[in-house]
């Protein structure tokens, strides 16, 4: 099944998949925490999975670029489920990445040295 899969991604999709299992609980947390109306557990489970990766990705592991994580989660939603979960998931992503950039500003107006 993973004949002509390049070991480096291969390696790197599985290190997503399990720091995501990893660290489901953290994962969920946030997600609950900026989709509002929304409990995590009554998610699509191809939107909570996907967004559980995309979350992974922008808080944890996080050497992939913000918008090239936002746009691959984007396009696993268009090939496996609806059109309103774009937006859904493009929505809880975003303020998430946003979340985190303010956290870091909030954190580098301390460093006035």
């Amino acid at each position: 099944m993973n004949e002509g899969v390049d070991q480096e991604v291969m390696g790197f999709a599985n290190r997503l998949v399990e720091g995501t299992i990893d660290n489901v609980d953290r994962i969920d947390v946030a997600l609950a925490r900026h989709a509002e109306h929304w409990r995590v557990p009554r998610m699509a489970a191809v939107d909570r999975n996907v967004l559980r990766l995309g979350t992974y990705e922008l808080l944890i592991e996080t050497t992939t670029p913000q918008a090239v994580v936002i746009n691959e989660a984007l396009e696993i939603a268009r090939k496996f489920s609806t059109p309103e979960s774009i937006q859904f998931i493009n929505g809880i992503l975003d303020s998430i990445r946003k979340d985190k950039e303010d956290e870091k500003v909030i954190l580098n107006q301390g460093d006035h040295r």
